[in-house]
C-alpha cells in the first residue's frame, strides 16, 4: 500500500466538527485525514509484508472466551475513546514496537483477556485504514495502543484482523526538544522541535502515526501534517477550536522557533525533516514521547 494512499472521509470535510489537528498555536478542524496534492511515496514492499499472527497461545494454555459485545457499544473513531481502556504499563518504553495490526472487520475492543467490553475497533477512522502497533499479547488476545485516547491498550481476541510488520520508530524527547527517526532500531536522523507550552505540555508515552493530512495554510509551510493516535492531556486547556483535536507532528512558516515551548502540544520540525519522515514513515508507525531518553553508560 501507498504510504499517500489516504481516502478522503465523508463526514471528514463537510461536517463542522471534523477532522481536527493541533497546529502549533492554532485551531483548524474539517480536515479530513488525505492525501496531499503532490504524488505519494511508495512503502517498499519489505517495510510493510504482511506477516504471520503469532497471537495464538500454546496448545495447554486455553484462550480466555471473548464476552459476546452489545451492538450498542460505541466505535472508536477521532473523537475521543471511550473510558473504561486499561493504561498502557510500557507506555515510557522506547523499545521497538515492530508488528502493526489492520482490522479486517469489525471488532470488539475489550478491557483485558476475557475481560469487559468496552467499544468497537473499526477498519478505518474517517474512512482511513487503520493501522495500530502491536504493544503485548497475553493467553492469546493481542493488545494493541488505543487512538485517540493517551497511553490506553486495547484487548482484541484472536481473529478479525491481518498484522504486518513496522520497521520505523520516533522518538520525541521533551527536555532536549529532540525528534528521532530510527528504522530497524537504529538512529537515522535527528532534529530540533519545539513542542507544548506551558499547560499544554506535549503528552508524554506511546503513541503512532494515524494518518497525513494537508495544510490548511501557507503558514504551516506548505507540506502534509501527521495526526498521531493521542489527544491533548486536558482538553479544557487548548482553544475551544481545538477542542476534539489529535497531535500532530508538522512544521512552520519559519524555524525560529525551534527548541522552545510554543505550541498546543503539538510537534514541530523544519520542513525539509518533515519531508523525510512522510516519505519513509508510514502510518501505524510507533511514536513515543519522554522526558529524555537515558545517558550512555560511560565508557571511561
Amino acid at each position: 500500500m501507498q504510504i499517500g494512499d489516504w481516502r478522503r472521509g465523508r463526514r471528514g470535510v463537510a461536517a463542522a466538527a471534523g477532522v481536527a489537528v493541533l497546529l502549533g498555536g492554532s485551531a483548524y478542524a474539517g480536515w479530513a485525514l488525505t492525501p496531499s496534492a503532490g504524488p505519494a511515496p511508495v512503502a517498499r514492499p519489505s517495510d510493510r509484508a504482511e506477516i504471520p499472527s503469532t497471537t495464538l497461545p500454546p496448545l495447554d494454555e486455553p484462550v480466555p472466551t471473548a464476552a459476546p459485545a452489545p451492538d450498542d457499544l460505541p466505535e472508536i473513531a477521532y473523537d475521543p475513546a471511550p473510558a473504561g481502556f486499561p493504561d498502557d504499563p510500557d507506555t515510557l518504553d522506547t523499545t521497538p514496537l515492530t508488528e502493526g495490526l489492520r482490522p479486517t472487520r469489525r471488532l470488539a475492543a475489550y478491557d483485558g483477556p476475557g475481560g469487559r467490553p468496552v467499544a468497537f475497533l473499526m477498519p478505518t477512522i474517517s474512512e482511513v485504514p487503520l493501522t495500530v502497533p502491536i504493544a503485548r499479547r497475553e493467553q492469546g488476545w493481542t493488545a494493541v495502543l488505543l487512538p485517540s485516547a493517551n497511553r490506553k491498550l486495547a484487548w482484541l481476541p484472536p481473529g478479525g484482523f491481518r498484522t504486518v510488520a513496522l520497521r520505523d520508530q520516533i522518538v520525541v524527547e521533551r527536555v532536549p526538544y529532540r525528534l528521532t527517526w530510527y528504522r530497524d532500531g537504529v538512529a537515522r536522523r535527528t532534529w530540533q522541535v519545539s513542542l507544548g507550552q506551558r499547560g499544554q505540555e506535549t503528552p508524554l508515552g506511546r503513541t503512532f502515526v494515524l494518518g497525513r493530512t494537508p495544510p490548511p495554510e501557507s503558514v504551516y509551510g506548505g507540506v502534509d501534517i501527521y495526526a498521531l493516535g493521542s489527544v491533548p492531556d486536558d482538553p479544557a486547556s487548548v482553544p475551544d477550536g481545538l477542542r476534539g483535536a489529535h497531535i500532530g507532528i508538522h512544521t512552520w512558516h519559519h524555524d525560529g522557533e525551534l527548541g522552545q515551548q510554543t505550541t498546543n502540544g503539538c510537534i514541530r520540525l523544519t520542513p525539509s525533516g518533515q519531508r523525510l519522515l512522510l516519505t519513509e514513515v508510514p502510518e501505524g508507525s510507533p511514536v513515543v514521547v519522554v522526558d529524555a531518553l537515558p545517558a550512555p553508560p560511560s565508557t571511561a
